[in-house]
């Protein structure tokens, strides 16, 4: 193990897909199962994601799912990746991560987004609209004084029992999410793994343009991506293929399908724009053997200097899914990553 890798914190976040055979109160409990996984292989958070009204994807409700998570959880830090901000009212987050914070206390991660229901019909139900994510600096900024007890604009009013309490706040960066996470002084999450130049720019932006805050002193990088260890360069392949079929699919049908085994998506006749879709999905992650993993990852951490590494894997079948996670686990010399 390298020293840079082994200096690296390690999490993981999971977006409740569902599979084949399967439906989505059972990909719910999947990943509550899967945080019990991460826990014992010493990973240092577990996130849940936010989507609305997209078949083959369960996670609608992050704050719900998280306290199912902590509950079933005693060490792993949890939290959101993330609660997409403009789709709520900053009060009503303040108040659902106040609760969680008090339930879960010294546990619980406030990861933050701004990413809105990506059609008119979800907007819509949501009470949203294209513009409000236009704002979401000045949400962000509400949300944050409705926690510390700064807000001013509604002086008889208080987020209880969120006020005073510390839920560390994290800003998933879009498009100028680094610039929002630096003016605010907070921690930024950015990915993929994909888009590596794109990446290190953002991140060196993040860098220069950091206030230091009550939040947070320094800056503290978070890079994500999608991670896949196994035995061979194919197995690691295969754990891929139902995400990158699934991916291909929503692009060319407009909804997505639950993840399917491997072996029956490689035997699918594809129509020309789907296998180039399909093909494309497949690319840029980091995936293969430990070994190959271990370099890819070390060229990941010194390019961009992150603090922290948030893993993303969604596949089909659950036991090799729980098998990459130990690899990485050892990868990263973990507190149990010889499970």
């Amino acid at each position: 193990m390298s020293p840079l890798i082994g200096s690296t914190r390690f999490s993981f976040l999971d977006r409740s897909r569902t599979r084949e055979g399967s439906d989505g109160p059972q990909a719910l409990r999947d990943t509550v199962a899967l945080a019990r996984t991460a826990e014992a292989l010493g990973y240092h958070r577990f996130w849940v994601s936010e989507h609305h009204s997209v078949p083959g994807v369960a996670g609608s409700a992050p704050t719900v799912l998280a306290a199912a998570v902590a509950s079933a959880t005693s060490s792993i830090r949890v939290g959101t990746g993330g609660v997409m901000l403009p789709n709520h009212q900053p009060f009503v987050v303040a108040e659902q991560f106040g609760v969680l914070a008090s339930l879960f206390p010294g546990r619980v991660d406030m990861g933050l987004g701004r990413s809105v229901g990506f059609t008119d019909g979800i907007r819509r139900a949501l009470g949203r609209g294209k513009d409000d994510a236009d704002d979401f600096a000045g949400q962000l900024t509400e949300l944050l004084g409705w926690m510390d007890g700064t807000q001013q604009a509604f002086p008889q009013v208080h987020a209880h029992p969120a006020e005073g309490l510390s839920v560390p706040p994290f800003v998933l960066a879009t498009c100028g999410g680094a610039r929002i996470a630096a003016a605010a002084g907070l921690p930024l999450v950015v990915g993929d793994l994909r888009g590596r130049d794109r990446l290190v720019r953002a991140v060196e932006e993040y860098r220069a343009a950091f206030r230091p805050s009550s939040w947070a002193r320094e800056p503290y990088v978070v890079v994500a991506g999608t991670v896949a260890v196994a035995g061979s360069a194919r197995e690691a392949r295969r754990l891929l293929v139902p995400e990158a079929w699934s991916m291909a699919y929503a692009r060319t049908h407009g909804s997505f399908p639950p993840l399917a085994p491997a072996e029956r998506v490689e035997a699918l006749g594809m129509t020309e724009k789907e296998r180039a879709l399909f093909e494309e999905g497949l690319r840029g992650h980091v995936a293969g053997t430990e070994d190959t993993v271990a370099a890819e990852l070390e060229l990941v951490l010194e390019d961009t200097g992150a603090d922290e590494v948030l893993v993303t894997t969604s596949t089909h079948d659950r036991d090799a899914l729980e098998d990459s996670l130990r690899g990485l686990a050892r990868i990263a010399g973990l507190g149990a990553g010889h499970l």
